[in-house]
């Protein structure tokens, strides 16, 4: 069994082809889309957050909605960029969300990607102190937001406040228990899988990663998996960790499909350079009769890896077109695959 969501950039447009063509549309339409998905089986819904840009930025009000509006699939991230956040503001939309959603919250968090503008995070007014980089200070941000999820108390209450205080240090509220315990990082190298490890984190890993060895994008992503794990175990942390993927996966089924993704049968694996001179490869895209696709996915080593995929979609073809995406991988694609 391996758990199947999707993940969705949440773009939109005022294309002619597009059904999400606004804000309001792709927002709405992220909510119908985690209902359907939860109808038909699906494991969890997970949405991307970049900033100054036509795509989802703010995860917490979606998230809270869908909560609402949903009772079983897994809610998340992939991933927050934590140069952005304040951790302790972060925290109390985080657990009302979680508590909206009844404890389904999977969030995913990062010290941050390439971004449309230069050094976004200091519009949001923050920088990194003297002697760090901007990724140090995502790193240092994640470890506070993960410190205060533990919901131990730390400020010191006034003593003429407005409402009576409990005794002792107060925390931040609300409080959902077992939110820190379901907080993933989105890994791009091996260190930093082995370092999410440590602290204690889950592992997503996505369709880009340093490229560490020259080896084809399954084989090293597995190689990162297996780091991570060997750091859990190391850890000696008392819960099973949880890795995810995510591939872009595309059953050819009618000639819509095949218009769509026809292309991408023959795609292989890219290198580029995501930062100044730090080179990445880009894993390939699935696209093939479902036979064909079973036959190619059970090479793929890093999904063998994984107890998630995620199935990244094409947002902007609207919900019923993502739905039928969806139901074919579920439907003919992972039963051949141990999958379901």
């Amino acid at each position: 069994m391996k758990k199947i969501g999707f993940l969705s950039f949440g773009h939109w447009s005022n294309h002619p082809a597009y059904q999400a063509r606004t804000a309001s549309d792709t927002l709405l339409q992220s909510i119908d889309l985690a209902v359907a998905a939860e109808e038909i089986g699906l494991d969890g819904a997970y949405f991307r957050v970049h900033h100054f840009a036509a795509q989802l930025a703010s995860p917490f009000p979606l998230l809270a909605a869908i909560g609402a509006k949903t009772s079983r699939i897994e809610i998340g991230t992939g991933v927050i960029d934590m140069r952005y956040e304040n951790p302790l503001y972060m925290v109390e939309d985080a657990g009302a969300a979680d508590i909206i959603s009844g404890g389904r919250l999977q969030l995913g968090i990062s010290r941050g990607s390439p971004e449309q503008v230069i050094e976004g995070w200091r519009y949001f007014g923050y920088a990194p102190e003297e002697g760090e980089t901007d990724a140090d200070m995502g790193r240092k941000k994640s470890l506070q937001f993960l410190d205060q999820l533990k919901g131990v108390g730390f400020a010191q209450p006034n003593p003429f406040p407005m409402f009576p205080n409990p005794p002792g240090l107060l925390r931040l509220e609300p409080h959902s228990e077992g939110l820190r315990d379901r907080i993933w990082w989105g890994a791009a190298s091996n260190a930093t899988a082995e370092w999410a490890a440590e602290k204690g984190m889950h592992l997503q890993s996505s369709t880009l990663k340093m490229d560490e060895s020259g080896k084809p994008f399954h084989i090293q992503q597995a190689e990162q998996i297996r780091v991570y794990k060997e750091a859990w175990k190391k850890a000696g942390h008392q819960r099973e960790p949880r890795v995810s993927v995510s591939r872009s996966i595309f059953a050819l089924m009618n000639d819509q499909d095949r218009y769509f993704f026809g292309q991408d049968a023959k795609g292989g694996d890219k290198i580029g350079n995501i930062e100044k001179g730090k080179r990445a490869i880009f894993g390939r895209s699935y696209a093939g009769e479902p036979d064909q696709l079973i036959k190619e996915l059970a090479q793929d080593e890093a999904i063998q890896e994984a107890d998630t995929l995620l199935l990244t979609i094409p947002n902007t073809l609207g919900v019923d077109y993502n739905i039928h995406i969806l139901s074919s991988i579920l439907e003919h694609v992972a039963p051949g695959l141990g999958w379901r």
